[in-house]
């Protein structure tokens, strides 16, 4: 970029003040950094486009790595549980073969029994915790089992014939 040092600075003023003139150098000045300013913004979008589609393939790439690597590892697991899954119906299989049904008669094991017929499921509010006091004693000693609003205490209790200011 070009490099303008004090020196040079002050001679382009002193030749501006000549040119232009005392009363019109201000207007100018401020024009021209009005569009240097203009000028630095665009340069600062330029850059910040190209920084940001340099990311952009950054991340793509990155993207792609993960992508291969995470197929890498889905492969090698899915071979993993193919050997483990073949070795243990390989070995399930000799067990079978090898353990018949006198062995087992022999040996004290006996088959599971079926569960019993008459099972009930205890219904949905079996968790619900059952209060200690009955209900018949609360309904007897005007225990009250039900909460009510404050405006709804006030307007059951409300003596009859008096009016509701609103």
């Amino acid at each position: 970029m070009i490099d303008f040092g004090f020196d040079k600075i002050a001679l382009i003023g002193a030749v501006a003040l000549i040119v232009i003139g005392p009363e019109k150098l201000p207007k100018v000045a401020r024009t021209v950094g009005h569009l240097v300013g203009k000028a630095q913004r665009y340069v600062a979008d330029v850059k910040a486009e190209v920084n940001r589609s340099i990311e952009l393939d950054e991340l793509k790439k990155m993207k792609t790595e993960f992508e291969t690597a995470a197929r890498d590892v889905e492969q090698t697991v899915q071979q993993e549980v193919n050997a483990a899954s073949s070795e243990f119906q390989k070995d399930w299989s000799e067990l079978g073969s090898s353990w018949s049904g006198s062995e087992a008669a022999g040996s004290g094991h006996e088959p599971l029994a079926e569960p019993p017929l008459n099972y009930k499921h205890p219904g949905k509010k079996w968790r619900l915790k059952r209060a200690a006091v009955p209900q018949w004693y609360k309904q007897r000693h005007g225990i009250r089992t039900r909460t009510q609003s404050g405006a709804a205490r006030v307007a059951r209790f409300r003596p009859p014939g008096q009016k509701v200011a609103r």
